[in-house]
């Protein structure tokens, strides 16, 4: 990496459960209130998950939470890891995103995606098509909601939704970059080459996140277009300590897993992140696992971040 490339450091905001050690329903805003007022010193963006329910867990929704920390936190960018398209009509999430664009003075990162977790949208009554017709729903979406952002009034007509005449004002300004969450090969990743501003991949290996970008490629070139305008985004759960069996033993079975966290000490995280930025990756998303203690957090703060200043 040269000096004059810049990396960028989010903080992925608990919303309850998320492979999290300890979380206290009775005291969780008053927890996420103190790691994010420490998180604000350090880390360029937050960013909130949006799931409605992983089980019978506590959990926040994703709209109220990223509303929450606009307000308190104002030199943060502000961003969705990722919104699931099925959960908010389209049109009605264009203005959202327009009038949270418009609040916080233009600090929005619009996240997306297809959705995925099939417990969720039955528990709370929503249809669950075909992984294929998802991803041709996501696609509606973002041209809706462009146009919406872009023209007044506004009208589009596409097979799973439609506006007339509609008007979203204030428009935003600037229009949020639009970054799709996922990195299935044949659809999903096409939609990116097309329709994305950014692409937030799954947390996987170097050798499998190559092959991704490859294939991320191939689609650009089918499209006629150039891989470099597209910003990529890496997410990563971090059991951090001061070493690397003092991690493992915090992460336990969570290294097991189909996509297993990061465990280790502050050397091999700078090494990790030089990987990825090797591959192309300037924007990362950090979950901590320590939540709400902050002992990882600001070790990453001090042994992490400055290597990349």
């Amino acid at each position: 990496m040269s000096a004059t490339d810049q990396v960028h450091f989010g903080y992925n905001t608990p919303a309850g459960e998320r492979r999290i050690e300890r979380i206290d329903p009775r005291t969780f805003g008053r927890d996420l209130q103190s790691v994010c007022d420490v998180a604000c010193q350090h880390f360029d963006a937050f960013w909130v998950p949006d799931h409605i329910m992983r089980g019978d867990v506590f959990r926040l929704e994703c709209w109220t939470q990223l509303t929450w920390l606009a307000a308190r936190y104002p030199a943060q960018m502000l961003g969705t890891v990722v919104m699931a398209n099925s959960y908010r009509h389209p049109p009605l999430l264009a203005k959202m995103a327009s009038s949270i664009q418009h609040l916080s003075r233009g600090r929005l990162i619009f996240g997306y995606g297809a959705g995925w977790l099939e417990e969720e949208y039955r528990a709370y009554g929503y249809d669950f098509p075909s992984t294929r017709t998802r991803i041709a729903q996501m696609v509606e979406g973002i041209q809706l909601i462009r146009a919406m952002w872009t023209e007044t009034p506004a009208n589009y007509q596409g097979v799973h939704y439609q506006v007339t005449d509609a008007h979203c004002e204030p428009r935003p300004d600037p229009i949020p970059p639009i970054m799709i969450g996922g990195d299935g090969e044949r659809y999903l990743l096409r939609a990116v080459a097309e329709h994305a501003d950014w692409w937030l991949c799954f947390a996987r290996d170097g050798a499998t996140l190559r092959h991704k970008i490859s294939v991320l490629e191939d689609h650009c070139r089918d499209v006629g277009r150039d891989p470099a305008t597209i910003e990529k985004v890496c997410p990563m759960t971090v059991y951090l300590a001061p070493t690397r069996s003092e991690a493992e033993a915090r992460a336990g079975s969570a290294l097991e897993g189909p996509e297993p966290p990061f465990a280790g000490d502050p050397a091999a995280l700078r090494a990790r992140i030089e990987e990825l930025t090797d591959i192309g990756f300037r924007h990362f998303v950090f979950a901590f696992a320590g939540f709400p203690e902050t002992g990882d957090l600001r070790l990453f703060a001090d042994k992490v971040i400055p290597h990349f200043r």
